[in-house]
Order: structure tokens, then C-alpha cells, then sequence
């Protein structure tokens, strides 16, 4: 599997998910109809670092070998968050009631992306021509 383009991927796509987190807090508390206080802000604006911070990771990676025992734990950090994201998301899917659309939409992007670090934590890298 090419590693490149997951990495990629997933580093765009967490970037992303930090940069709305970092810059609209206070839009987002209010679409999702919770209450604002400055330790929700406080809790978004801690895991828009926690999703830059991986999203970096991820892109300062994606010219390495990832797989088998290279970059193991890139590839074991990212199927951490991935999986566990996915197991959340997928047990409130079902109980939801008010925007349902964005918590399945975000179960399924977790849930490929776990798959895929799952594929690529457990077989051995092939390297690519450039």
C-alpha cells in the first residue's frame, strides 16, 4: 500500500478538523446547540492542537516507510485515535437525535481511516519508484 497518500490524506483532513476548531469555537458550540463557557472554548481549542498536532505528524511522515516495524509508532498512534474515535462515534450514531448528519459523516471517515492504519500496522512496506 502506498503510505503517501493516506498519510496525506489524513493529515489534511486533521489539519482541517483543528483549523475549524481553533479559529470557529464559538460558532461550532453555538450550530451544536450547547452551551458556551469558557471551559468548553477552553476544551476545543485543546483538541484543535491535538488535531494539528497530528495532523503535522502525519505530513512530516508521509515520505517514510510506515508498516511492519518502520515508523511503528505512527502507525499505532494514528490506529489509537482512529479506532477509538470510530468506536465513540459509532455508538452515539445510533442514539443521535439532532445532527445526526455530522456524526456520521465523521463515524465514517473515522472508520475508514482505522481500517486503513489497521492494514497498514499489520503488513510489511513496499517501497515505491518515485
Amino acid at each position: 500500500m502506498n503510505t503517501k497518500i493516506l498519510m496525506t490524506s489524513c493529515a489534511l483532513f486533521l489539519a482541517i478538523m483543528g483549523i475549524l476548531l481553533s479559529f470557529l469555537p464559538n460558532e461550532i458550540v453555538e450550530y451544536l446547540n450547547v452551551k458556551p463557557n469558557i471551559i468548553t472554548i477552553l476544551f476545543l481549542k485543546i483538541m484543535s492542537a491535538l488535531y494539528l498536532g497530528f495532523g503535522i505528524l502525519n505530513w512530516m511522515a508521509k515520505g517514510t516507510l510506515i508498516g511492519g516495524i518502520y515508523n511503528r509508532p505512527i502507525a499505532i498512534g494514528n490506529l489509537m485515535h482512529f479506532g477509538v474515535g470510530a468506536i465513540a462515534l459509532v455508538k452515539i450514531a445510533s442514539n443521535i437525535q439532532i445532527h445526526s448528519e455530522i456524526i456520521i459523516s465523521l463515524s465514517a471517515v473515522y472508520v475508514i481511516f482505522a481500517l486503513l492504519f489497521a492494514y497498514v500496522f499489520r503488513t510489511n512496506p513496499i517501497k515505491t519508484e518515485k
